[in-house]
């Protein structure tokens, strides 16, 4: 083996992971978790707090060219101003508490905003009873399909 080929014993091969200890805001166990996604809005001051009124949650300070709204569960929603390109609708489900559900309906209905049993906008000012719980689809200012439920979906 040449010089060039060979690894010192404390050097790795770059494709082997690092031993490193884990950061605090690791997930245990090696668990995946959702850490923030982008929302894209026209105006992403009013998105935002369109999103943290209905929810009952804060915008938080700009970082960047994102208005953060912390979801209280380790994940953020970054709203981020698209300019050059039409809004591609995207479906955003958030799971509530089921004492938290009617105040959101109620801040829909004082925000004049529709809600829905389904997700395709059927069943106007209806919420839905799946899989034990409630639910109701919205339209976000960008026409983003916006769900709370208060049970998760049963997967098979």
């Amino acid at each position: 083996m040449s010089p060039d080929q060979q690894q010192h014993p404390h050097q790795q091969h770059p494709h082997q992971p690092q031993h490193r200890p884990p950061h605090p805001s690791t997930p245990p166990g090696g668990a995946v978790r959702l850490d923030h996604t982008v929302v894209h809005a026209t105006d992403r001051q009013v998105s935002a707090e369109f999103l943290a009124e209905v929810l009952g949650l804060a915008v938080g300070a700009p970082f960047g060219p994102f208005l953060p709204v912390d979801l209280g569960n380790g994940v953020t929603l970054d709203f981020y101003r698209q300019r050059d390109e039409p809004i591609q609708s995207q479906h955003y489900a958030f799971l509530v508490p089921e004492d938290a559900f009617d105040a959101m309906i109620g801040r829909l209905e004082s925000l004049r905003v529709t809600y829905y049993a389904n997700p395709d906008h059927t069943g106007p000012g209806r919420v839905n009873h799946l899989f034990g719980g409630r639910g109701a689809y919205f339209a976000d200012p960008d026409g983003h399909n916006m769900e709370i439920i208060t049970r998760t979906y049963a997967r098979p």
